[in-house]
């Protein structure tokens, strides 16, 4: 075993070095192991992924390509204790979350309270007149959120980011699991690790109870995967979940609207959708209402949706809850809508297009971490401490141009957890992206949900097209 690190919360030893309750069966497993055979098992998941193509494109390089997830095979392990705290923290923010786009979207009164000031909706795009005063079926509007959060101490969780859009990345924790039973079906039968199999079970569950109430009447629901196609970055998990759904994957060119519904070519004619869990951003959704220039979505489905005609999952519009302006007013939302202060806190974040924010910022640029309001996948950011001057003086010349564009938090000391390296375990930072599905039935979270790690030593950059990989995920049982 490492030695724990002595500036960050290490999960799975003590300062002395001793194995934390939660990692002490799978150290004595581990322990156990001969370390060539490990060796061999680390190169066979390799080669599992690449054979199943479990890869992602990488956008803005001059050489775009598909590249394999890293995956790391030590487990990343958190109590039955921890999940039910975490789990009530998610919830609550779920529910918030909702609310809030609710609000939004009608008589906005937490603006009129002055909990949240206008200035943050109007010139956002991510804020859809076309969406206000109209409420999606159920009254859901984000189905499917992806809240990640990073760990700094033994009981300390925050949100890091809330994925209220289209949140990516649950292939790849179905995908973990696979490969880890596959590989050490042993350690499952010696430890209780809750299971994650069953989501997209209950993912299409959750779909079709959101399904319009005219056209539930005793038939099934019939749920779609609406992809932007093969050169996606995240094609794979669009092909992946609609194929263990068991709906159908189509594209913007598979369906047409017919007499007031959005209906999807077959081979015996067109048949009706009730529901399309879509992956196209807003703006290529429709052409009639949006950018008319896109190939990508479907002409007149925004009229059919208002219409009540079918139900999009995410709904359009729920991008405003991605923003990172408004994040840094999520305690503030939170309250508002629940009564409640935060179970999960918040990490301190500065709204640049405020004067003294933004002063505090430029004086502190070398230790802050530093990020466009609409980024996303680690770019267009600063992580100040590992910046050059040179980056660092070019980001304060962005900041000084569009202060508003821009929030800053402080560089946080994330938790490690380890991987497996030639030379042993090694520890190396983690975030955590659990799944939540919401319907009318209810808000159901996956026990567990996709951990990135910074495989690169020392970086605390977790995103896959950044040099980031992934690890399975355990929740214990009770």
């Amino acid at each position: 075993m490492t030695a724990a690190s002595t500036t960050n919360f290490d999960e799975m030893l003590n300062g002395d070095g001793s194995v934390r309750p939660a990692y002490s069966d799978f150290c004595e497993w581990y322990n156990s192991q001969d370390t060539a055979w490990l060796k061999r098992q680390d190169a066979e998941a390799e080669r599992f992924f690449r054979r199943i193509g479990i890869t992602f494109n990488v956008y803005g390089e001059e050489a775009a390509e598909e590249r394999l997830i890293p995956f790391d095979m030590i487990p990343r392990i958190i109590t039955a204790r921890e999940w039910r705290k975490l789990t009530r923290g998610i919830e609550q923010r779920v529910r918030a979350l909702n609310a809030f786009l609710q609000d939004l979207y009608h008589r906005q009164e937490i603006i009129r309270s002055g909990r949240l000031p206008v200035q943050a909706l109007r010139n956002n795009d991510a804020f859809l007149a076309q969406m206000i005063g109209f409420t999606p079926p159920g009254g859901v509007y984000t189905h499917i959120v992806g809240i990640d959060l990073v760990r700094t101490g033994p009981d300390e969780f925050m949100v890091l980011e809330d994925n209220a859009r289209t949140p990516s990345g649950v292939s790849y924790m179905l995908e973990n699991r696979e490969t880890m039973m596959a590989m050490f079906p042993e350690l499952f039968t010696k430890i209780p690790v809750r299971s994650v199999s069953d989501y997209p079970r209950r993912l299409a569950r959750s779909l079709r109870a959101c399904a319009p109430p005219a056209y539930k009447g005793g038939k099934r629901p019939v749920v779609a995967v609406l992809t932007p196609g093969i050169y996606n970055s995240a094609y794979f998990e669009h092909a992946f979940l609609a194929d263990q759904m068991g709906a159908e994957l189509v594209e913007g060119s598979d369906l047409r609207v017919i007499d007031g519904r959005v209906a999807m070519r077959t081979t015996t004619g067109y048949k009706a959708i009730d529901v399309i869990y879509r992956r196209v951003d807003d703006d290529y959704l429709d052409p009639l209402t949006f950018n008319p220039n896109s190939v990508l979505g479907v002409a007149g489905i925004m009229d059919v949706y208002r219409a009540g005609g079918i139900t999009i999952a995410n709904a359009p519009g729920t991008g405003i809850a991605d923003d990172k302006a408004i994040y840094s007013y999520m305690p503030e939302i939170v309250e508002f809508y629940t009564g409640e202060k935060p179970i999960l806190n918040n990490v301190p974040t500065w709204r640049c297009s405020e004067p003294d924010a933004l002063a505090y910022v430029l004086d502190n640029l070398a230790d802050l971490v530093v990020k466009e309001v609409h980024g996303s996948g680690g770019y267009g950011m600063l992580i100040g401490p590992t910046s050059s001057k040179k980056e660092i003086a070019a980001f304060e010349a962005k900041l000084r141009a569009k202060p508003e564009n821009y929030i800053a938090q402080p560089t946080l000391s994330l938790s490690t957890v380890p991987i497996f390296t030639n030379a042993g375990l090694a520890p190396r930072h983690v975030d955590l992206r659990p799944f939540v599905l919401v319907s009318p039935d209810g808000i159901d979270i996956t026990p567990g949900g996709l951990t990135r790690v910074a495989l690169k030593k020392g970086s605390l950059v977790v995103n896959s097209s950044q040099g980031g990989g992934t690890k399975d995920t355990w929740v214990l049982d009770e």
